[in-house]
């Protein structure tokens, strides 16, 4: 799976961890940074993500911030991407299960490095389930559609 990466200074940790974990199952890294501790914007690092992932040239991608929300918010705003944020594994497997997210988000601080292993574990292998939940993303697809256009004037 081609799994791409971004994280400002306060989740640098919790990013280099998924790439080592990543790399040592087989996965392709794209690494958008940071890969310094200076003080740095977080949209810089979840537009390129979450653009990959919208784009289809990323199957996931996972993203670190202080909270994981700047992170999730400016994910989001990009079409077709499911940004969640997430605390454990129950969470990381649930949101895949359900809602089919394409890209996890953690809180950087208060994910310890040594728990990525797991969420970015249970997140990449949990299938969608479909069924009910289709149905419902469905409604997520055409609003999207609807409102959602490409260009310099979409707010």
């Amino acid at each position: 799976m081609r799994v791409g990466l971004g994280s400002d200074h306060r989740g640098r940790a919790q990013k280099d961890a998924a790439a080592a974990w990543l790399k040592a199952h087989g996965h392709e890294v794209v690494d958008f940074g940071t890969d310094s501790d200076g003080s740095c914007d977080y949209p810089d690092f979840a537009f390129p993500v979450a653009e990959g992932v919208g784009q289809g040239r990323l199957d996931r991608g996972v993203l670190v911030c202080a909270t994981g929300v700047g992170m999730s918010i400016a994910a989001n705003k990009v079409d077709r991407v499911r940004a969640a944020l997430v605390a454990n594994v129950e969470t990381a497997r649930m949101t895949r299960l359900h809602n089919d997210a394409n890209v996890l988000v953690l809180a950087g601080d208060s994910t310890p490095p040594g728990d990525v292993p797991a969420l970015v574990e249970a997140f990449l292998d949990t299938p969608h389930e479909g069924g009910r939940h289709e149905r419902r993303l469905d409604k997520i697809r055409a609003y999207e559609a609807q409102h959602h256009k490409e260009g310099p004037d979409r707010p």
